[in-house]
């Protein structure tokens, strides 16, 4: 048989067996790379694949290793886990969802505000959704929020980690949208393309992820107007509560302090993403510092009101500093301050309350570690499985299927999204990016998709893939929350009206693509 036609058939297999490998529910990480061995050892069977080629897979991962954008992944991860394990994040949900909840719908929105800010503190989705079903469902549950409201509000709000910067699926993107644009560029005759940075791809999904908030903070209103019995006010919430206003500056003030040094640090082009997780990860385990050595050892207790003001001064002094080191001396100045705030908390800390931060920073670690090892095991088979898939013939399979479909390059770009989309009911977000893109990239660019462009749309589509049943991992997570209140199918059919939300967002995108391109060209040109 013809050595092509032979490649073409082994890497269609190649496909289905992975599909369904992965449907019957084998560990993904193994899956992936089992397939790409067995294929790779039927293609040199068939004389397809020449055995020396499998000598320049060490040289691949070793190249994954050495990628400094993918250092800033168990950076985020870290920053979010001692966010989550510190109370910090717990502070916010609290403290905004009592300040609104005297209004129908309030809670809600407060959920979204709450998680809408904790994405762009942390972008690790399966923590910020427990968080927010742990401390919220109660609350809702009492005041007679709707249980597939609820579901909708809960597993839509901690997705937002998804495509609101600094989100480690982004971070994924860029790095093989990257390889896949040089590739591409480099092919069609272009051997100095414009590389595809991580910090572009965060500019671009900023305004389709506030975007996104913002059509569900809509979607909570009207819900608001014409079904006020599904999200009343909670009763219990006595209108001026003293101290709330306080309790809410101070859970507010730590988050923005970490936004700011974070995102604010890649957008005005001081940091580069991997630098900014650095500090972002240690500024993460200096607020829990903080907040131990202010507030005692119990960090998950909730805040009492009567300390509230005394932590407001605290930390409208902290700014103050600041604001006048940096007119006086600069950068300098703001660093020095910065320094000898976090000496003075890691020392009161351990000094004090040592146990406690020993504890906290050790869990923090620890699952940020195991999380990490998860997502590149995932990408080191998903890199085998595509290098054996494009070495088959699969790539130039792939090129010919999407290039030939009608209507050009919205023809491909539509189809791409479907198959997306589809994927999400049945694989996680990692696992799509991992296998699809790789596979489908390099033609559409190809074709003059603007990369930036591309990477927002598949960021915002990646959106359902958390949310679509069977297999959204946000289901999942929040069924661990809410197995003993909400049936399944109610969790199910819940999410459902945001999925549509999502959808939207994504058409919003697709007609105007300017949402995902102009404020990458605004700041970096």
């Amino acid at each position: 048989m013809d050595p092509i036609l032979m490649g073409e058939i082994l890497s269609v297999l190649m496909l289905a067996v992975l599909t369904g490998a992965l449907m019957i529910g084998f560990p993904v990480a193994f899956t992936i790379g089992g397939v790409a061995v067995l294929f790779a050892v039927a293609g040199i069977v068939t004389g397809v694949l020449d055995p020396s080629y499998l000598n320049a897979i060490p040289s691949r991962f070793y190249g994954i290793l050495k990628n400094e954008a993918l250092i800033a992944v168990p950076y985020f991860i870290l920053m979010g886990m001692v966010l989550e394990r510190s109370g910090i994040a717990a502070d916010l949900i609290t403290s905004m969802g009592r300040f609104l909840s005297r209004v129908r719908g309030g809670l809600g929105i407060a959920i979204i505000v709450v998680g809408t800010l904790l994405a762009a503190c942390t972008g690790v989705v399966g923590a910020t959704i427990v968080t927010l079903g742990l401390i919220t469902l109660p609350t809702m549950l009492k005041a007679g929020y709707d249980k597939r409201l609820i579901s909708g509000i809960v597993c839509c709000s901690g997705t937002l980690g998804t495509i609101i910067p600094p989100s480690v699926v982004l971070i994924f993107l860029a790095v093989i949208l990257e390889a896949s644009y040089t590739q591409t560029q480099m092919a069609l005759g272009n051997f100095a393309p414009r590389p595809l940075s991580v910090g572009d791809l965060f500019a671009g999904a900023l305004i389709p992820g506030l975007l996104l908030s913002s059509l569900y903070i809509l979607f909570m209103i009207v819900v608001a107007l014409i079904r006020p019995s599904a999200c009343p006010p909670l009763k219990s919430a006595a209108p001026g509560a003293k101290g709330e206003g306080a309790k809410l500056a101070v859970a507010i003030i730590p988050a923005l302090f970490l936004i700011i040094a974070v995102l604010g640090s890649i957008l005005i082009g001081l940091a580069t993403p991997t630098e900014s997780a650095s500090v972002g990860a240690v500024g993460a385990l200096l607020l829990a510092a903080i907040k131990i050595a202010l507030s005692g050892a119990d960090v998950e207790a909730e805040m009492d009101p009567a300390k509230a003001p005394m932590l407001l001064k605290f930390w409208a002094a902290v700014f103050i500093a600041l604001a006048l080191s940096g007119v006086l001396f600069g950068a300098l100045g703001i660093l020095t301050v910065v320094s000898v705030l976090s000496l003075g908390a890691v020392i009161v800390a351990f000094t004090k309350q040592r146990a406690a931060f020993t504890k906290l920073a050790g869990a923090a670690v620890d699952s940020s570690v195991k999380l990490t090892v998860m997502v590149f095991l995932i990408f080191f088979g998903a890199t085998l499985f595509s290098l054996i898939f494009a070495r088959l013939g699969g790539d130039e399979l792939v090129k010919e299927v999407l290039t030939g479909l009608p209507g050009g390059e919205l023809g491909a770009m539509l189809a791409v999204m479907a198959v997306i989309f589809v994927l999400g009911f049945f694989l996680d977000t990692f696992e799509i990016i991992f296998i699809v893109v790789p596979l489908t990239a390099p033609a559409l660019f190809a074709l003059s998709i603007d990369p930036i462009w591309l990477g927002v749309m598949i960021a915002v589509n990646l959106q359902a893939s958390f949310m679509t049943p069977p297999f959204g991992f946000s289901l999942f997570y929040f069924k661990s929350v809410a197995r003993e209140h909400i049936p399944t199918l109610d969790i199910y059919k819940g999410v459902a009206p945001f999925v549509g939300i999502q959808l939207l967002c994504l058409i919003l995108v697709w007609s105007f693509p300017s949402l995902a391109t102009w404020l990458p060209v605004k700041i970096f040109g």
